[in-house]
């Protein structure tokens, strides 16, 4: 049946070879915390970010701080682990918050709006060649060939909720502040590799209801972002 569903693929990318393929958007990252008394004004800066025409502002939530009182409502241990591969990637001494990744290509501290601001054009303007991608149905995305990545390359999902969230902080360095965030990952799952041949994923089920999803090749190792698919939902 997969065998089946692969060929169909192949055979779409092939009909539509001659079409242009929109341009990704922009993949603004932001690493943040519940407990982080400096990630408000970044919180609210990269939310807006998602009223900005090509722009895809995600609000990863790290577990790091939680041992300053307050547990984040939101964290997950494999957001923390995609930070250090970036860090690692980018040569920054240890995880911070809040930190902006900007299509894995680059990062900065997000407490300057300007700075994040200089990131996005610039990868607005750097050279894209992304692999066609396309859902099929509702468990399937199917991933075109193309230039094969130096240092491999992997298929994520992320699914994440639209909708603003604001959490009434109890502990901590945030004790009675309600901190508002929005397009908060609920989900980062790795589908699998990507070497530059066409290849059909299944999707994992969604962990809730209410959630937009999107498919990337990213280069291993926090490596840069080479296409993206979506949002859906």
């Amino acid at each position: 049946m997969k065998r089946g569903l692969l060929s169909l693929a192949i055979l779409s990318f092939a009909a539509q070879a001659a079409v242009a393929w929109a341009r990704p958007p922009v993949v603004v990252e932001l690493f943040t915390a519940q407990g982080c008394a400096t990630c408000d004004k970044a919180n609210s800066y990269v939310a807006a970010l998602a009223d900005q025409k090509g722009v895809l502002p995600l609000t990863l939530s790290v577990d790091y701080w939680d041992y300053l009182g307050w547990k984040d409502t939101f964290a997950r241990p494999e957001f923390a682990d995609r930070q250090r591969a970036y860090a690692r990637r980018f040569g920054v001494a240890e995880v911070f918050t809040p930190q902006v990744v900007v299509d894995g290509r680059s990062q900065t501290a997000a407490v300057k709006p300007d700075a994040i601001d200089a990131l996005v054009r610039a990868a607005r303007s750097a050279p894209s060649d992304p692999p066609q991608m396309r859902w099929h149905g509702t468990d399937f995305v199917a991933v075109g060939g193309g230039r094969r990545p130096h240092g491999g390359a992997g298929v994520w999902l992320i699914r994440y909720d639209p909708r603003e969230a604001a959490t009434d902080v109890k502990d901590g360095d945030n004790r009675g502040h309600k901190v508002a965030e929005r397009n908060v990952v609920a989900q980062l799952v790795r589908l699998g590799a990507w070497r530059g041949r066409p290849v059909l994923l299944k999707l994992p089920p969604a962990p809730q209801d209410g959630l937009k999803t999107v498919v990337l090749v990213q280069g291993d190792n926090g490596g840069k972002i080479l296409g993206v698919l979506g949002p859906q939902g």
